[in-house]
């Protein structure tokens, strides 16, 4: 049903106002108001039966998001949190994570379809015209607050009792400083943390899987060794922090091979020292390439040449791998002349 098939008695009464008409313009007012076009009424508006039925569609859409509500909280309590489902196309996920944001979205979009549903069929959809009025205020209230000011400065002698003015003022410049304080609670400032590691002279080199100390015999050419400072165990309390900055690889290559001659000097006999740790993003390096003397980052495939300084050759990092100078000590031991070349791992901004 439409409002053209409704007799004219059943129409809701409708106030004539000067905005329902359309203007004219002339020469005195060419740009005349057009006024609003004629009030179109909804089915909702002239039959109650539709009326009702939009009613019972608002009522169902806020009914179902109860119940997804309801869904949301037996999903939380109900799921395993390392329980997995396949979904099509997106393969396996956790059933918990997808369950929550399916039944969380459901209950927000229902809300939402509801209020809007209610908004379109029931509420009244009558165009209202609000003239605008000027945000200047008139000459006698700007009077009035100018001359309430005055009267205000002077009772409280502002100006003439300069002490009490200038000590307000130092108070109130004063105070967002106790704001200020509460950003020390943020942490401590790292100081020169990220430019140094565990290494020093003297750190004997610490096999990572065997826990013991390398001699340049256990280095076989082509091999690839992942080593620790000496000292440093994995039941420390800092072994994580100091591990992600002192982490170490040793590759053999041959001298003739190594066409950096820093690296040819920092090395010893063809054993060469790197961090493992990426100049990217600090994802642990961990792919060797024999043949070509290339290592590899898994995370964003960085590549660096090991034979010739650990420059970057491909990807995204932004310098060459630090390299930790070597020797070996009177015991035969592979040992550090000192801690890296440079900062480890990806740039900072303290970095100079």
């Amino acid at each position: 049903m439409s409002s053209q098939d409704t007799p004219e008695e059943k129409l809701p009464a409708v106030h004539e106002t000067e905005h329902g008409a359309v203007g004219v313009a002339d020469e005195k007012n060419p740009f005349a108001d057009p006024g609003l076009p004629p009030h179109e009424h909804r089915v909702q508006d002239i039959d109650e039966r539709a009326a009702k039925r939009s009613e019972r569609a608002v009522a169902f859409l806020f009914t179902m998001s109860m119940l997804a509500t309801v869904a949301f909280i037996a999903s939380y309590v109900a799921i395993p949190a390392d329980k997995s489902i396949y979904v099509f196309p997106i393969g396996h996920i956790s059933a918990l994570n997808f369950a929550l944001g399916l039944s969380l979205g459901l209950a927000l979009f229902l809300i939402g379809a509801g209020a809007v549903h209610w908004a379109r069929t029931l509420m009244s959809d009558e165009e209202l015209v609000d003239e605008r009025h000027a945000i200047e205020a008139p000459p006698e209230v700007k009077a009035k607050v100018l001359a309430d000011f005055k009267q205000g400065a002077k009772e409280s002698a502002i100006g003439r009792r300069k002490l009490v003015r200038n000590t307000m003022f130092g108070a109130l410049a004063l105070f967002p400083l106790s704001g200020v304080m509460l950003l020390r609670d943020l942490g401590p400032l790292p100081g020169t943390k990220l430019r140094h590691t565990m290494w020093s002279k003297g750190k004997q080199l610490v096999n990572m899987n065997t826990n013991e100390p390398l001699r340049p015999s256990d280095i076989a050419v082509g091999s690839l060794t992942f080593a620790k400072p000496e000292g440093l165990e994995e039941d420390d309390h800092e072994f994580q922090t100091e591990i992600a900055k002192a982490a170490l690889m040793i590759v053999r290559i041959q001298p003739d091979n190594i066409k950096d001659k820093r690296e040819l000097e920092w090395s010893h006999e063809g054993i060469v020292a790197y961090s493992k740790i990426c100049t990217h993003v600090g994802c642990p390096i961990s792919l060797y390439e024999q043949q070509t003397h290339h290592v590899l980052c898994p995370c964003h495939q960085s590549t660096f040449d090991l034979s010739d300084g650990a420059r970057v050759i491909f990807g995204p990092a932004g310098h060459a791998l630090p390299q930790l100078r070597i020797g070996v000590n009177d015991d035969g031991y592979l040992e550090a002349l000192g801690d890296f070349s440079e900062p480890v791992g990806p740039a900072f901004w303290e970095r100079g």
